[in-house]
């Protein structure tokens, strides 16, 4: 047996992940441990739940990788800084003593906190570390079904690429091709996420979900100046709109001049169609490279099968247009595509990198669906509710299932949460918060009532594989939520000619499908498949509301709340619960209705999250 265990940390979303013999055991990110979202530090939580549901002690792991090189990338810092000398010295005068200090000599510190494990640990030579975008590459291919595939990687930056081109085949990786930093697509959308008066790394969603409210009207004026985009897809920015290079700020006062406002102070300013028009622009941009990039690629390689990873590969909207696009046969994304996959792209890259082992296809789910991180058996969760004095009933399967769905069908909102907690960004049936997709209303009462946050935010339906192409422009597998598709043209609401002349959030009320809730202003939505080999459970709870609706779609959104990570616990859950307007809470086989709680809210969620 040989056990790897993969680290990401220190800049975005902390994890780990252990392998055993090829094989993905468990994966987790630090926020759901530390309630901190997009926490970046030492993931200390993460990897003691790791190696507990691996039954393995830290000194019986055989290899421990860290997700990118950190002398490379001390390497990008000082050639940068002193690229755009003078500019930036207060900067590099604050980042270079942190770096000396404890970033640059990074097996020493991983070495100091591994220790804090096991105090029989004593083997800093296990230690190892990949490169940023090959972890990136590696999370992509080895965990899809292809024999043979082309991995794109494209996000923010890594040691000093920003989007890589790689081969896949068997149990070889290869990178062949790399745009560098500062030239990044990652950051252009983040620099436009700052822009609009999102947090960047975390906003970017947003961004998004705001795009189809607007019209590119600007998207000529950012192709004309801020980038210069070759047939291949290859790209320039011109780095007098952009400050980021030098660790200010994400743009300089050219930029708002040459769009001739400000950036957006969220406290202070409201959304307008100006903003919606910025989103829609930059959104369509960001597609065109992407399928310049894969157009060019299918040309050259001949390869039917497209691999993608990175945060930009987290843009559901663009993957959707590459699959459209037809150019590949097929598809695969990492679900943790962010840095958070880096520590399962880096145990990977290892074994079969360094140690060359042998590499088995698995055709159907070779990451279990996504459902890699802690689970609570049924004892566990009635001894932590009746600790936290809740009123419960306890349902067998049937029961529960038979219960959720006629609640579903009243309209009200479901915290549910069973099973394995998903790795990567999305729910997907274990940590979710479900409504009817029926409803005109959910949406809005959701994103209000529930998760707190802007009202023009979209929600995914949670669709059976089977029935999926008579809801949607789609045939093909989703399980993790990032591919959108257009609602079937005869599942569609025409607008009258009147309502074709709304703009902007005006056209948010608008019933536009017999799926309203889940139904985008443009007509699309961000599928997620359910498929009952990974989440019978899940599958189940749709089957049933399909038998007694005739619809097979559900709202799934996550079970949390703005700015806070997704629920891991039970008493998480409960918390969320008791702190928002949902109704209904099914924990395991457990059954809790609002009304019938007697415990006052235990966190005021409107007060104390800031929006992200």
């Amino acid at each position: 047996m040989t056990a790897i265990l993969g680290i990401s940390a220190f800049y975005h979303d902390s994890a780990a992940t252990i392998i055993i013999d090829g094989k993905i055991i468990a994966a987790a990110q630090e926020e759901r441990f530390t309630r901190k979202k997009h926490d970046s530090s030492y993931p200390f939580n993460a990897i003691e739940f790791v190696l507990s549901f691996s039954k393995l002690k830290l000194h019986q792991i055989d290899y421990i990788v860290f997700y990118e090189k950190p002398f490379l990338k001390f390497e990008r810092l000082l050639e940068t800084y002193v690229a755009f000398a003078p500019k930036g010295f207060k900067s590099f005068c604050m980042s270079i003593p942190l770096w000396l200090k404890e970033k640059l000599f990074q097996k020493k510190l991983i070495f100091d906190e591994l220790k804090r494990h096991d105090e029989n640990f004593n083997d800093i030579n296990k230690i190892y570390f990949s490169e940023h975008h090959l972890s990136h590459a590696a999370s992509a291919f080895y965990p899809s079904p292809f024999k043979e595939a082309i991995i794109l990687t494209a996000d923010g930056v890594g040691e000093w690429g920003t989007t890589t081109v790689a081969i896949g085949k068997e149990n070889k990786l290869e990178i062949l091709k790399e745009i560098q930093f500062p030239h990044s697509l990652g950051l252009l959308y983040s620099a436009f996420t700052y822009y609009i008066g999102f947090k960047v790394n975390s906003g970017e969603y947003k961004l998004m979900g705001l795009a189809p409210y607007g019209e590119p009207k600007y998207k000529k004026l950012i192709t004309d100046n801020l980038i210069d985009v070759k047939d291949d897809g290859s790209f320039k920015l011109d780095q007098s709109y952009f400050e980021y290079s030098t660790g200010l700020k994400m743009i300089s006062e050219r930029f708002s001049k040459l769009f001739g406002n400000k950036a957006r102070n969220p406290e202070k300013e409201k959304l307008t169609q100006f903003h919606m028009d910025i989103a829609s622009s930059i959104q369509s941009v960001t597609e065109d490279v992407m399928l310049r990039i894969t157009n060019s690629l299918a040309s050259e390689y001949n390869i039917k099968n497209l691999c993608l990873a990175g945060g930009v590969a987290l843009n559901c909207v663009a993957n959707g247009k590459i699959l459209q696009n037809g150019k590949f046969q097929n598809i695969w994304i990492q679900p943790a595509a962010g840095d958070a996959g880096g520590s399962l792209g880096a145990a990977l890259g290892l074994w079969y990198l360094e140690l060359k082992k042998n590499r088995t296809i698995n055709s159907k789910d070779s990451m279990n669906g996504s459902y890699l991180g802690p689970e609570y058996s049924q004892d566990e969760i009635e001894k932590k509710l009746k600790e936290l004095a809740t009123n419960f009933e306890v349902l067998d399967d049937e029961q529960l299932v038979e219960k959720t769905v006629l609640e579903l069908c009243h309209g009200k909102a479901i915290g549910w949460f069973q099973g394995r907690m998903e790795f990567g960004p999305r729910a997907l049936g274990c940590r979710s918060i479900l409504g009817d997709a029926r409803s005109s209303s959910m949406q809005k009462t959701l994103n209000l009532k529930v998760k707190y946050r802007e009202s023009f935010r979209p929600f995914a339906p949670s669709v059976l594989r089977e029935n999926v192409s008579e809801w949607f422009d789609l045939n093909i597998d989703s399980p993790y939520m990032l591919l959108v598709a257009n609602v079937k043209n005869e599942k569609a609401i025409k607008m009258t000619t009147a309502q074709n002349m709304f703009f902007g959030i005006e056209k948010l009320n608008i019933k536009r499908s017999e799926i309203p809730a889940v139904t985008h202003v443009d007509y699309t939505a961000r599928i997620q498949t359910v498929h009952k080999e990974t989440n019978p459970k899940y599958y189940k709870l749709i089957s049933q509301f399909k038998k007694k609706t005739g619809c097979p779609v559900i709202v799934n959104t996550s079970f949390n709340v703005r700015s806070e990570p997704m629920v891991n616990t039970p008493e998480d859950a409960f918390k969320c619960f008791m702190g928002t307007e949902l109704d209904i809470l099914v924990i395991g086989n457990c059954y809790l209705k609002k009304e019938e709680q007697n415990i006052p809210l235990t966190k005021d969620y409107i007060n104390k999250f800031e929006l992200d």
